[in-house]
């Protein structure tokens, strides 16, 4: 059994906007039942961008994650329908149905994710449906082939031969917002870009007023530890972090090692950081 799913790698998004562009032109103007009525040419974003960034000056960093329908195996949509109205397919495709969806706006704020909207012309919800109806031509969703950078990728997830199942089982990838429990078909790689957060800093020879290469530094939380070095910069840095309370200490040969303690409540850069000589 076929069950699509959509695995998107956000160190690879940069924002170009070309799958945004490719539903817009796929659905603007263009009926596709019993699936979809045309898309509205504004308002609607069933391929979004959502913008995340961490950090401060002179140390950000700025990620991109695409949202379209997740898919959700446990449809918070499909609960709040009437009359049977959203449906969820054999092959995991939650579809909006074109007759009796009609003026049942309460199917918008159902979603979680802000991936159904309203289309006053129709008086119908409207969402992605993964391009169903290029899929049963053979064809993969339009943001899927528009993409340049590679950071969507699409397939069977319950055929362990695919690309999709083989890339979820080496990276890790996760759910947005998994505390939901709507069970997505859609998979994020490096999902803690935005969703996490990191410390970093830069370290400076106190004797020389240089960046700091090849410190080591050590990140200790709850009895567990992580290390890193600095680069030719100086600069190091721990991602993936929840909030909490964090130890790091840098050590060099030749200077004596500093400790600093950071209580993290959000992204830390904790700016120069001076190593002396012992």
């Amino acid at each position: 059994m076929t069950r699509w799913g959509l695995v998107i790698d956000i160190s690879k998004c940069n924002a170009c906007y070309c799958c945004f562009i490719a539903c817009k032109d796929e659905y603007w103007d263009n009926d596709y039942p019993p699936y979809t009525t045309s898309q509205p040419r504004h308002g609607q974003f069933w391929m979004n961008l959502a913008k995340s960034e961490r950090g401060k000056y002179p140390y950000v960093k700025v990620a991109y994650i695409p949202t379209p329908c997740m898919q959700c195996e446990d449809a918070p949509c499909v609960k709040a329908a009437e009359n049977g109205a959203v449906y969820r397919r054999d092959d995991g495709i939650v579809v909006i149905d074109l007759q009796k969806a009609v003026g049942q706006k309460q199917l918008v704020e159902s979603c979680p994710y802000g991936a159904i909207f309203w289309n006053e012309e129709s008086n119908l919800p409207q969402k992605c449906t993964f391009c169903v109806h290029r899929l049963e031509e053979g064809e993969i969703p339009r943001c899927v082939q528009a993409c340049p950078t590679g950071s969507l990728l699409f397939g069977n997830l319950d055929d362990p031969q695919s690309d999709v199942a083989k890339l979820l089982k080496v990276t890790g990838a996760g759910v947005y917002h998994p505390e939901w429990n709507t069970k997505p078909c859609v998979y994020y790689i490096d999902l803690h870009k935005v969703t996490q957060h990191f410390i970093a800093g830069t370290v400076v020879y106190g004797d020389t007023d240089e960046c700091a290469e090849d410190v080591t530094a050590t990140l200790s939380y709850d009895g567990k530890s992580a290390t890193a070095k600095t680069n030719n910069y100086g600069d190091f840095e721990f991602d993936g972090l929840d909030y909490g309370k964090y130890t790091i200490k840098l050590e060099a040969k030749g200077y004596a090692p500093k400790s600093i303690d950071v209580d993290l409540k959000a992204t830390e850069y904790l700016g120069n950081i001076v190593l002396n000589k012992t």
